[in-house]
């Protein structure tokens, strides 16, 4: 039972459904994600409805990260998949489960993500993205040998969105836990083996 009930889209303020504009950016590098059979994400964004100015704020940033990052998507998603793990975040994790599959993630590199980075089979540079997310949310910077790694292959601009992805999707975690948001009925049973996983040096 949420600490909150999310409002229903029927009590929405009309200024949330202005809100929700605000999260197609200027620039769009990729289309809007796939929208048919995937999950609607009503209790999260009902929660929003409490609070419209804050939801068109922080919507503007989150369309850049979904939309406008200089990330490939397959980056993005495994930044946001391992930030619900380490967060132990069910709700996000099961939200981001069919974004991770459009942008090409496996089930197989979806559990290793869980896993976390010393899971066997990553590549240098996925060992050091998701380095950067245990990194960040374990001691708040990303540390030197997780630096020297992703500066041979990011430039300034992608690591500022590695950086800023983990904090939007911490952020999300944190909220959803603290509300104690319920799954919505539309998203998929969470795998037991699924968010349970603490930050690696």
């Amino acid at each position: 039972m949420a600490r909150i009930d999310p409002l229903p889209v029927a009590e929405w303020p009309k200024t949330m459904r202005a809100a929700l504009a605000a999260m197609v950016p200027p620039e769009p590098r990729y289309p809007q994600p796939v929208q048919e059979n995937r999950p609607a994400a009503r209790n999260i964004l009902g929660t929003f409805a409490h609070h419209p100015a804050l939801a068109r704020a922080f919507f503007t940033f989150n369309g850049h990260i979904l939309r406008a990052t200089t990330l490939t998507e397959r980056q993005r998603e495994m930044i946001v998949l391992r930030v619900a793990a380490v967060r132990t975040s069910n709700y996000e994790w099961a939200q981001h489960l069919c974004m991770a599959h459009d942008a090409g993630l496996t089930d197989e590199e979806i559990a290793r993500i869980a896993f976390g980075p010393a899971a066997p089979f990553w590549s240098a540079l996925d060992t050091a993205l998701l380095q950067a997310v245990d990194d960040l949310i374990r001691d708040g910077a990303i540390g030197q040998n997780t630096w020297n790694r992703l500066r041979a292959d990011f430039d300034t601009q992608q690591i500022l969105d590695i950086l800023f992805t983990v904090t939007a999707y911490d952020g999300l975690a944190r909220m959803s836990r603290s509300f104690e948001l319920d799954l919505d009925d539309d998203l998929r049973p969470v795998p037991n083996d699924s968010p349970s996983a603490s930050p690696t040096s």
